[in-house]
């Protein structure tokens, strides 16, 4: 195995260990065991500790939901948000409503500065990505930034009621009054 595949697997082990039990429950041992690799592998590939490995997480998240909606640039701006949502609703559903936010999770749980302006830079990136896609879309950019907002902020606790109810129904009343929101 190549060295950098060992380290994206220890990327993805740590993401998927944020998203379904948060900081606290993201060790490096439980890195390991997740995404397999040796403790002296562990350190190698982050000599910083464990919040250069989280951060390394924070951008693969951040990555995945730029990927996952780009490809919806130009479209109007209900197929944007339909494509956000379902980011999310899968993410719910592949995980039995057991998987969340790791971008949230960092920034409710971290007390680390350097973190915490990470979460918030991506979360300001996320923002900014929608509003341009929705702009390109046709909404002005007044209009495009509060639903893109508006979009996150209601996912973001959409998300945290499906795990907590263990439904998807809280999710899909909220994903229909966002859609209403982005028809002209």
């Amino acid at each position: 195995m190549a060295v950098g595949d060992k380290r994206a697997q220890l990327v993805a082990g740590a993401l998927r260990l944020l998203a379904t039990q948060g900081l606290e429950g993201t060790s490096f041992a439980e890195v390991r065991e997740v995404a397999g690799g040796s403790r002296g592998s562990t350190y190698h590939h982050f000599p910083g500790g464990k919040d250069e490995l989280i951060a390394a997480a924070l951008q693969l998240a951040a990555s995945r939901a730029y990927d996952a909606v780009e490809s919806a640039r130009g479209s109007t701006p209900v197929v944007v948000l339909d494509r956000f949502v379902d980011m999310w609703r899968q993410l719910l559903s592949r995980s039995d409503q057991r998987a969340g936010c790791a971008v949230l999770a960092v920034t409710v749980a971290t007390d680390s500065e350097t973190l915490r302006e990470q979460t918030g830079t991506i979360f300001a990136e996320w923002r900014s990505h929608l509003a341009s896609l929705f702009m390109d879309g046709g909404l002005d950019a007044k209009r495009a930034n509060s639903l893109a907002a508006m979009a996150i902020s209601s996912m973001e606790g959409a998300v945290a009621l499906a795990r907590a109810e263990r439904s998807m129904e809280s999710f899909e009343l909220v994903a229909e009054q966002l859609r209403m929101l982005a028809t002209p």
